[in-house]
């Protein structure tokens, strides 16, 4: 029974058209398949079908994010883990989606809505298996080639916190904690190798801080910010380095309101990565560790 990785991200967009627009050509991921309110894109070296669907909606935000799992019946596993753990589950049935199995629905207690899915269709990442170049020709905009975490807000961080290590065996790589020791502000888990899958941070309940993509190196983070200024996109912050995870990255947002993420670097997880803390009165250089201060914006809005 296994979570492999953060498998997709729903994003809602009210601004429709500029939206797709930016994430198709600026962003620079793939589009593989629409209907009248949704549409299904992939960063280029995934492999499967989809890792973010844009929603038409009235309101920004984030409508769910999902894990995969490695094998099919890891879903009956879950779904009873977290009927013993309390938390109500509902199936999502086969064709839901495009491209996409039967998953497995449930609420966290930051009113976040999380699915487990396993089957989804394999596209490539257009390359041959045998012998392939280092990238595929005709990439546009920042090309990032896959999808890395996102950060999300909510009042008890510390029960999703549980949820995810307790049920999941999720690792918390890093914490943010009040000058007292005593009270979580932001936990940062991972299930794979990375820094981080995902993120909370004390807020308002249900709300999406960022969903982040990675980039392989500094000098393609430049890049992407000649892109973002070429092309209008408003920039928050960067690019700059964290102190938490120690990687590098500019935070930006879509033409609807929700902040993006463009992360290179960081350092890499095993299951006995212990726990490094930092307080409160370290959170500048925590966040941004050129700057070493939290500009207004990115601490108080998100979608």
């Amino acid at each position: 029974m296994a979570i492999m990785r953060l498998g997709r991200v729903q994003i809602r967009v009210p601004n429709w058209e500029k939206s797709v627009f930016y994430y198709k050509n600026v962003l620079g991921l793939i589009e593989t398949a629409r209907d009248e309110n949704h549409v299904y894109l992939k960063a280029w070296d995934e492999y499967d079908h989809h890792s973010v669907i844009l929603e038409k909606a009235d309101i920004a935000g984030l409508e769910h994010m999902a894990f995969k799992c490695e094998f099919a019946q890891d879903l009956d596993l879950y779904e009873k883990k977290l009927i013993d753990y309390g938390v109500a589950v509902k199936r999502v049935p086969k064709g839901t989606r495009i491209a996409e199995g039967e998953a497995i629905r449930f609420q966290l207690p930051t009113e976040h809505w999380v699915e487990l899915y396993h089957e989804i269709e394999v596209v490539g990442n257009g390359m041959p298996s045998v012998n392939p170049d280092p990238w595929p020709d005709h990439l546009v905009g920042i090309a990032p080639p896959r999808l890395d975490h996102l950060l999300v807000a909510g009042e008890d961080i510390e029960a999703a916190t549980r949820l995810f290590t307790d049920v999941f065996d999720f690792h918390m790589s890093e914490q943010l904690v009040d000058d007292k020791m005593e009270v979580k502000l932001a936990t940062w888990l991972f299930k794979t190798n990375t820094a981080h899958d995902i993120a909370f941070v004390k807020g308002p309940n249900g709300r999406l801080h960022h969903v982040a993509f990675f980039l392989d190196e500094w000098v393609e983070l430049r890049k992407a910010a000649d892109i973002m200024v070429k092309n209008d996109v408003m920039i928050d912050i960067g690019p700059t380095r964290h102190g938490i995870t120690r990687g590098t990255t500019i935070y930006f947002f879509d033409p609807s309101g929700n902040r993006n993420e463009v992360f290179a670097g960081g350092y890499i997880t095993y299951p006995d990565f212990p726990t490094i803390t930092w307080t409160e009165e370290s959170i500048g250089k925590a966040i941004f560790y050129f700057e070493r201060e939290l500009n207004e914006r990115f601490m108080k809005v998100n979608s």
